[in-house]
């Protein structure tokens, strides 16, 4: 029984992402819907589906269907000045399961004409969230340490990123052992590749790889927000 292949983009898709990029026009767009139909969309919906079979191994809790998980290409310029109508890059979010899509922890990948970026973590977190987030570092500070720190971890997508804070938050020792931890507002995890990485036949493990690493991460910052 043959094996079917791994999805990837072809370089009609970084061909139209260039394009776009130049004509950021509704006229320029719809002359070339088809294209963008046949070379994003489409490709885009077989690698979500792939993902969501893949992800019931390691990862059930992930979202993962093209309806919830592919974000539009239009832009919404309500309160931008910015008033180009289409994003330049195609990208897909995994929402975790019984939290909303842009709360808490989840996976993410996008195809730029510049780059591909494959990750996840916690992006914008509430100061709620992030309140309860911290406190469960602090708890767990050895659980933590075992995910990021471990060398399969580091040699997949580094060190933890995201926007941070000087000093340690109100509420926390400033010597306290989980200290580094705590100054993150943000808590990110991922790789960036060149934008032809999407048109390799490793695209579709290489995001695969990085998404089986950062699971583990999102499901321990998750785990507190699951409980409220």
């Amino acid at each position: 029984m043959p094996t079917r292949s791994a999805p990837r983009f072809t370089a009609e898709a970084l061909k139209f992402l260039r394009g776009l990029k130049r004509n950021n026009r509704r006229e320029w767009f719809n002359a070339h819907r088809d294209d963008y139909e046949a070379h994003i969309r489409q490709p885009m919906f077989e690698i979500i589906e792939r993902l969501g079979a893949d992800f019931r191994q390691f990862a059930p809790e992930l979202v993962a269907n093209p309806k919830a998980s592919m974000y539009r290409i239009h832009r919404d310029t309500r309160f931008s000045e910015n008033k180009a109508p289409y994003k330049t890059h195609v990208a897909a979010i995994f929402p975790w399961r019984g939290l909303p899509k842009h709360e808490g922890a989840g996976l993410y990948f996008h195809v730029s004409p510049d780059q591909v970026w494959v990750g996840g973590g916690m992006y914008a977190p509430q100061t709620p969230q992030l309140q309860v987030v911290r406190e469960h570092i602090a708890a767990n500070l050895r659980r933590l340490r075992a995910i990021v720190e471990s060398p399969a971890f580091r040699r997949t997508v580094g060190e933890l990123d995201g926007e941070r804070l000087q000093r340690v938050p109100r509420g926390f020792s400033k010597d306290h052992e989980a200290a580094e931890y705590l100054k993150f507002r943000q808590f990110l995890a991922g790789c960036e590749f060149p934008a032809s990485f999407a048109t390799s036949p490793k695209f579709y493990g290489g995001v695969l790889s990085v998404f089986r690493r950062v699971a583990p991460f999102c499901r321990f910052l998750n785990e507190p927000l699951l409980k409220g």
